[in-house]
């Protein structure tokens, strides 16, 4: 077991350090870098993958509520 801090500093422990948020309340979040980004997408490859999605979307529900 440590033995209990006894002496006595005579400045505070703040150096100064931002905590919590640092920048301003009024303005937002800065933006984080992505992976990828749909706006960075040609057109093609747009409208490829929300095909893509839609007939995926389209077949859980065909799954979902057709009796076999």
């Amino acid at each position: 077991m440590l033995p209990p801090h006894t002496h006595v500093h005579g400045q505070a422990h703040e150096h100064g350090h931002p905590k919590g948020h640092a920048h301003g309340p009024s303005s937002p979040h800065p933006a984080q870098a992505v992976p990828w980004s749909i706006l960075r997408m040609a057109l093609v490859a747009r409208l490829g993958t929300a095909l893509a999605v839609s007939v995926g979307l389209w077949a859980a529900v065909l799954l979902t509520t057709v009796r076999w």
